[in-house]
């Protein structure tokens, strides 16, 4: 099965050796979004505005693939202080409805660019 890279510039270029999100068949896997604003890199301030930025990185790539939110099966958020996660949680329920994607979430060490935050999904049609 061939695999073809999403590329959009609605969301942050891939700061690494690795493609914004890979397609296979009807599978989309969107790398670890940073809260980088597409047209500057910059992040904002605070857990809630770089979940946010995050979310809606990952729902430009998303939409570069033909996808929405809703077709997120799977996704994973980093958190640089795992007491962020009451305030990302609720930014992260304006995104998604039910049936929710499944979910894990980690407290990291540390995200590049000192970033509070970073999500990756599976998305599936």
């Amino acid at each position: 099965m061939s695999k073809t890279a999403i590329v959009t510039d609605k969301a942050p270029a891939a700061i690494g050796p690795y493609s914004a999100a890979t397609q296979v068949g009807n599978t989309v896997y969107v790398s670890g979004q940073l809260p980088a604003d597409p047209a500057t890199g910059a992040f904002p301030e605070g857990i809630a505005a770089q979940t946010r930025q995050s979310l809606m990185n990952l729902k430009a790539i998303l939409e570069a693939a033909g996808m929405t939110m809703n077709d997120v099966v799977k996704t994973t958020v980093l958190l640089s202080d795992i007491a962020n996660f009451g305030e990302m949680n609720k930014v992260y329920a304006e995104f998604f409805e039910a049936p929710f994607p499944a979910r894990a979430a980690f407290q990291v060490a540390a995200l590049p660019k000192a970033a509070l935050v970073e999500i990756e999904a599976i998305a599936a049609k």
